[in-house]
């Protein structure tokens, strides 16, 4: 069974921080990895430690993909951004996950 995707209404914003190529990498990445088993750990795919964000971070190159899984059929994307160190640039602020 394939999930839904839904871009909570804030994402439009965070991807005017993208250029046109990331924005692009990331909307792929995101209907090849998260249409299927969203909650399956892999090596770009991991479960956070409770934060205001996300329960779930997609890796994309430099990039993060912040999504929770709704029900049974529902991944909803919550946020996306720049990682540097350990901090994460999300619509132009900084945040600490």
């Amino acid at each position: 069974m394939a999930y839904e995707i839904e871009f909570d209404d804030v994402v439009p914003e965070h991807f005017r921080f993208l250029t046109a190529r990331e924005k692009a990498w990331v909307l792929a990445e995101i209907a090849v990895q998260l249409t299927h088993e969203p909650l399956t750990r892999t090596r770009s795919r991991k479960r956070l430690r409770p934060n205001r964000i996300a329960t779930w971070e997609l890796r994309v190159g430099g990039l993060r993909v912040f999504y929770d899984v709704i029900g049974t059929d529902v991944v909803r994307v919550l946020a996306v951004g720049r990682k540097r160190g350990n901090m994460v640039i999300i619509g132009g602020r900084e945040m600490i996950l």
